[in-house]
């Protein structure tokens, strides 16, 4: 049991670290420039009604978890606000990753809704994972994997909007047993 608590504390003192550290400038543009070498998702770019861009969300876990990130919301190519993600669930999960998330909003209904109050994602959603040896589509309606060099090489994961929008990550680092985005609140501050 102490050993339990030791890990809880040390958790609970090394994630802030994660999440206090403001995202800068160059990395959005990086963030972007890393989803845009993906053949699969540079027509998202182009199509697109708006995206949400998260240079780096932390989790961490054991059993008890938490996500957390800050982000742009664009709308038409213009920056229209900001956005934070927060996540904290139970279960059995265990430990730490940080990644890159964007979100596209096919059409304005999905970016109204996305930018209403407290918004979340609900289990029937997926994200595309694009690491740099594999991809895959992971969700609560099963997966698929593929395998390539990197997101500019080789067969990409197909995806496609679901309720309006479509999600994909970009592992940093770290080794994390729970992958979902089921359960993710986000909050929408508009630039005036």
């Amino acid at each position: 049991m102490k050993f339990m608590r030791a890990i809880l504390i040390l958790i609970f003192l090394i994630l802030p670290a994660f999440f206090l550290s403001p995202a800068m400038a160059d990395d959005y543009t990086e963030t972007i420039d890393v989803f845009l070498k993906s053949n699969a998702v540079k027509p998202f770019f182009n199509e697109a009604y708006g995206y949400a861009v998260f240079p780096t969300i932390g989790k961490g876990a054991i059993i008890l978890g938490g996500a957390y990130g800050s982000g742009r919301v664009y709308k038409q190519g213009d920056i229209a606000g900001t956005a934070t993600m927060f996540k904290v669930n139970i279960g059995f999960q265990l430990g730490g990753q940080a990644y890159r998330e964007i979100i596209f909003f096919q059409d304005k209904r999905a970016y109204d809704e996305f930018t209403s109050e407290g918004f979340e994602f609900d289990g029937s959603l997926s994200a595309v994972v694009l690491t740099l040896g594999a991809e895959a589509q992971a969700g609560t309606r099963g997966s698929t994997a593929g395998a390539s060099l990197g997101p500019d090489t080789g067969t990409q994961a197909e995806t496609s909007y679901t309720k309006g929008m479509a999600v994909f990550i970009h592992t940093i680092g770290g080794l994390m047993y729970e992958v979902s985005i089921g359960g993710q609140r986000f909050s929408f501050s508009p630039i005036n």
